[in-house]
């Protein structure tokens, strides 16, 4: 396949990865503003599904072009261009941290949402590391387009931008926990 072709499927992997997000983020919002069990168990549920079918996906597919357009146009000179060995460090490290602690709690929320009684269940929402991950997706994500886009070749710039990313993170979770506890 030719270069434009690989690029068209990255495009379309951030286009699918950054609409799964924002669905996630939406259903989390709905899963903690319900004021019933049944309600919270569908929203929850259409979260972990979103993750399965549209994020995770949309990664592969993000990462795998982006890999052999790296390869292609880079090789081994990417690590003289701050701008994008960050793209891959944190993509990476978004990918890994994604699929273990944020849809790993997510699964765990859609079971306890169906059968755990209400304290555990309060516990598990107001987990601070999960919601942590979770609300550092998007923020993340931001940063890594921003680095495609500005290709700043600076390492103070990419760890403003991630420090960035990382206080958005830490408000969200803060605040999202605070405004909007679980209610039985």
């Amino acid at each position: 396949m030719s270069y434009d072709a690989w690029r068209i499927l990255h495009i379309a992997g951030v286009g699918i990865l950054v609409a799964g997000l924002v669905g996630v983020f939406g259903a989390d919002l709905r899963a903690r503003a319900a004021r019933t069990r049944p309600a919270a168990a569908a929203a929850t549920a259409v979260t972990a599904l979103l993750y399965d079918a549209v994020v995770v996906p949309g990664a592969l597919l993000l990462g795998g072009a982006g890999a052999v357009m790296v390869a292609a146009a880079y090789g081994w000179a990417v690590l003289d261009q701050p701008w994008l060995a960050a793209m891959i460090a944190l993509f990476a490290l978004e990918f890994v941290e994604g699929n273990t602690i944020t849809r790993l709690a997510f699964r765990r929320l859609k079971r306890l949402t169906a059968t755990a009684p209400p304290p555990d269940l309060a516990a598990a929402r107001q987990a601070w590391l999960p919601a942590f991950t979770h609300f550092l997706d998007l923020p993340m994500v931001l940063v890594i387009i921003g680095l495609g886009m500005f290709r700043p070749m600076d390492w103070t710039t990419v760890l403003a931008a991630i420090a960035a990313a990382i206080a958005a993170a830490v408000a969200l979770t803060t605040l999202v926990r605070r405004l909007m506890p679980w209610r039985s």
